[in-house]
């Protein structure tokens, strides 16, 4: 009996193990017209760092009920990654959706009321958006370009990298070299940081 239940644990044990080594699996939803080439970066950029599986959907059009023009014509970012959760297969367990055009939230404070100004927090634009955890996440690579190539797609990299670290279950950081770092409404922070977790960040996942 003791030999049964030692036996028992072990395949218990060695099937936990299997499950989580598994791979997840990414899909790639590429919204309005999104260029090829740099999804297909995005695409190893999650491949190199996280060793997901990774599928690319066909291209669609972003809803047009999503669409705002109270400070500038932009999407809503937080209706696009419901969109993206509810019309994503059951065997993906986290889809991103890349896009060319400006995305915006509303900024709540701790009190849970619109951040003071109003006016500048209730349509306020940002490169990406991915709750935690979650099973979606999107960004907008409209305010990320630079003269730089290497610059510009590091960007795209370090901020696609941050929402799926998101829906991952990954707060934000305080290390200052970690892309988990809150951008803090600056560009500026997301050049600062490198390509990488930090050690903490990194054993979360």
């Amino acid at each position: 009996m003791k030999n049964f239940l030692i036996i028992s644990l072990l395949l218990v044990f060695a099937a936990g193990c299997s499950i989580k080594s598994e791979p997840k699996t990414i899909a790639i939803q590429t919204l309005s017209g999104f260029p090829s080439d740099i999804r297909d970066t995005v695409k190893q950029s999650i491949v190199d760092y996280y060793h997901f599986n990774v599928v690319v959907y066909k291209d669609i059009s972003i809803p047009k009920q999503f669409y705002t023009d109270i400070k500038s014509p932009r999407y809503r970012a937080d209706s696009i990654i419901r969109f993206l959760k509810v019309n994503k297969a059951d065997s993906i367990d986290h889809i991103i959706g890349l896009t060319t055009k400006d995305i915006c939230i509303t900024k709540y404070g701790d009190d849970g009321k619109i951040k003071s100004p109003a006016s500048k927090y209730t349509d306020w634009g940002i490169f990406g958006l991915g709750y935690r955890p979650g099973a979606s996440c999107v960004v907008s690579i409209k305010g990320l370009k630079h003269v730089s190539r290497k610059k510009y797609i590091d960007r795209i990299k370090k901020v696609t990298l941050h929402e799926l670290g998101h829906n991952l279950g990954l707060p934000h950081c305080d290390n200052q070299h970690c892309f988990m770092r809150d951008a803090a409404e600056t560009i500026k922070t997301i050049d600062q940081v490198e390509l990488n977790l930090c050690d903490n960040c990194f054993s979360e996942i």
